[in-house]
């Protein structure tokens, strides 16, 4: 790389550190091109970039930005993964990670916050935003059926309440 191109490589990865909400940074090595544009391809299907870093003027990158924390990760083969969905992008590369021992996700940042690999993890686990909806919403839903068919029961299904008898009353 000449001087110009490592200046024009600096001020696209510092605008990627600084515009993406979700950065997560993994090691590649033993990985074959061909699994390299399988998981390309995967990310961006889902807006997600993934970007094989130069380590060294990738710190310098990120000497300007929010993500200044994460420059300890960028030792040895690295990659990242740039976008808006934290959820998506290590649900991705964690089902890919399963599936290529290779592949090892190192860290990364959602929303301000550093994730250690153990977060990343925990982030695929959850629920993407439209799943969480669904699911609060078949909550309401449910809870909503269920009170509207105890309130049209008939009147029988209202007469199992318990009622006071003259057994349980004490004698006068």
């Amino acid at each position: 790389m000449n001087k110009e191109q490592k200046k024009d490589y600096i001020t696209e990865m510092t605008a990627q550190f600084e515009n993406s909400k979700s950065i997560l940074i993994t090691h590649y090595q033993g990985l074959t091109m061909a699994q390299l544009d399988n998981l390309r391809s995967q990310m961006r299907e889902h807006g997600i970039i993934f970007k094989i870093t130069k380590n060294r003027i990738t710190k310098l990158a990120l000497e300007k930005t929010k993500c200044k924390d994460l420059s300890n990760l960028f030792t040895g083969p690295t990659a990242v993964a740039f976008g808006e969905d934290a959820i998506m992008s290590a649900r991705i590369l964690s089902k890919f990670a399963k599936d290529n021992e290779n592949l090892k996700l190192i860290g990364g940042m959602m929303d301000n916050e550093v994730l250690d690999q153990a977060g990343v993890l925990n982030v695929a686990n959850l629920p993407t935003l439209d799943e969480a909806r669904a699911s609060i919403v078949g909550i309401l839903s449910a809870s909503a059926s269920k009170l509207v068919s105890i309130l049209l029961a008939r009147s029988e299904k209202m007469s199992n309440l318990p009622e006071e008898n003259s057994e349980t009353k004490p004698k006068e």
